[in-house]
């Protein structure tokens, strides 16, 4: 397939939305009003609309490569804030999949060159969960290790300024964790919606109790 066949397909994608349902593209020229934010990663097999049945604008997303949030990145910062200031969101959805090449290589202590850097962050996660990771059998571990960092990502969300802010003015967002099975098709609930501050704490330990359940 070349840059060519990418104009051809969408001509063609085009011209059947506008046969097949009138007036799409002209009411995806009102402003955007999603109730949901998607913060995943650049997989290009894990694309948020499809998995989740969202029409274009209805899910406002943020990818980078292993759905990674840390407080140095104004560019996921900036995403989440516009996204709760602006857009209003209802729900935050960080979702990480099974079979993750970062979380994979963090997971090895492999190196790839200048990502590195990035995939440090979930090495940190490796290491805090170390004696969790440890007591697993070999072939579960990649796994849990993909839960472990979306449920810390969800934490850096729920600790951010954007949050903290958010949610002592009483707005109503609440910050989930999932994870995708790129084998199934099916999205698995983590155990991590956080609603306010006071949740994070008990919500996260236990979130992390069954991970070890779980892959035993």
């Amino acid at each position: 397939m070349s840059i060519h066949d990418l104009f051809t397909h969408n001509r063609a994608w085009a011209a059947e939305m506008e046969r097949t349902r009138p007036g799409f593209f002209t009411s995806l020229t009102k402003q955007q009003t999603p109730k949901f934010m998607w913060i995943g990663c650049s997989d290009s097999r894990v694309p948020a609309n499809q998995i989740t049945g969202l029409e274009p604008g209805e899910v406002f997303v943020h990818r980078n490569v292993a759905n990674i949030v840390v407080h140095s990145d104004l560019n996921a910062l900036s995403a989440i804030q516009f996204a709760v200031d602006m857009l209003k969101v209802e729900h935050i959805m960080v979702v990480g999949h099974y079979g993750c090449g970062g979380v994979m290589t963090a997971l090895a202590g492999g190196r790839i060159g200048l990502a590195d850097n990035w995939i440090r962050h979930i090495q940190d996660v490796r290491d805090r969960h170390r004696s969790l990771l440890e007591s697993l059998p070999q072939d579960k571990r990649g796994d849990a290790l993909v839960d472990l960092n979306v449920i810390e990502q969800v934490v850096n969300v729920c600790v951010s300024t954007v949050m903290v802010d958010a949610w002592a003015k009483g707005q109503k967002v609440t910050i989930h964790g999932w994870a995708f099975g790129v084998h199934d098709g099916l999205l698995q609930d983590l155990k991590m919606s956080v609603s306010s501050p006071d949740e994070i704490e008990p919500l996260y330990r236990a979130a992390v109790e069954s991970i070890t359940a779980s892959r035993l």
